[in-house]
């Protein structure tokens, strides 16, 4: 069951220009919460902002739990400006977290951006599981914006970088680094980014008879159901409906079942 905690601050860093990262112990959470899942996070003290922030668990540590995050607005500002020894109220873990299978014979991370957040939690759990560490693939818009390189090849991972203008790695786009790998059948591709990222990526699995988990982002106001302000449409229809409440059914979603062209996006790949 998902817990509501005050939390203090063990370590606060910024990785990347308006990218942090924050680690608090949270033993009874860090017990339970699955590479993928999610802590809904009070970003200041009393009623404003009123929301709670969704973010996943960057790593799942012993008595601890890290996230990684992007200020991007007024809530992950306010939340940057925390300093070790403070307190946060979390609530977690929520949602369903990736699927851990050792019947498949690789295992292809695929990150755009902040879409890296989920995937050092999710490589520590693929080598836990299956004895093998992941390939990883890191997509950012350019050299300063890489992240989490050298927590992946310490843990043995094949690191795969691309950026958008060339300036580290092969120029060009995540999907197309995953191209280049050649997934065949018995490969399981794990992918989390921007919207358009994602749909090629899926795209691009579901071509090559490639198993394909998504991870995706949604404005949350609960975090357990109840508000329906983070569905998204599937291509199955369920007791006549056919939304998923990327809250509770996700944040991680076969990729099959997703309906991509429901999203109206501003540029696709």
């Amino acid at each position: 069951m998902p817990s509501i905690l005050d939390c203090p601050i063990l370590m606060r860093q910024e990785i990347a220009p308006g990218h942090y990262r924050i680690a608090l112990k949270a033993p009874d959470i860090a017990r339970t919460a699955q590479p993928g899942q999610f802590a809904m996070i009070q970003v200041a003290d009393g009623i404003y902002p009123f929301l709670r922030r969704p973010m996943s668990f960057e790593r799942i540590l012993g008595d601890s739990v890290a996230f990684l995050f992007k200020v991007e607005g007024e809530g992950t500002e306010l939340l940057a400006r925390h300093a070790v020894g403070q307190t946060l109220s979390l609530q977690g873990p929520l949602g369903r977290g990736f699927a851990l299978d050792d019947s498949f014979s690789r295992h292809i991370l695929v990150a755009g951006g902040i879409g890296i957040a989920p995937f050092p939690a999710l490589a520590e759990g693929i080598i836990r599981k299956c004895g093998k560490a992941p390939e990883v693939i890191i997509g950012a818009r350019s050299r300063d914006l890489v992240m989490c390189e050298q927590d992946f090849r310490q843990m043995g991972c094949a690191v795969h970088l691309t950026t958008d203008d060339g300036s580290m790695g092969h120029k060009g786009f995540a999907h197309e680094a995953l191209e280049r790998l050649s997934p065949a059948p018995g490969a399981r591709v794990y992918a989390c980014g921007p919207m358009p990222m994602m749909k090629a990526v899926s795209r691009l699995a579901m071509s090559l008879g490639v198993d394909c988990q998504v991870s995706l982002e949604a404005q949350m106001a609960c975090g357990d159901g109840v508000c329906l302000g983070c569905v998204i449409e599937s291509v199955r229809e369920k007791e006549g409906e056919r939304m998923m409440r990327v809250c509770t059914d996700g944040p991680v979603f076969d990729a099959s079942v997703v309906d991509w062209g429901a999203h109206n996006l501003a540029y696709d790949l």
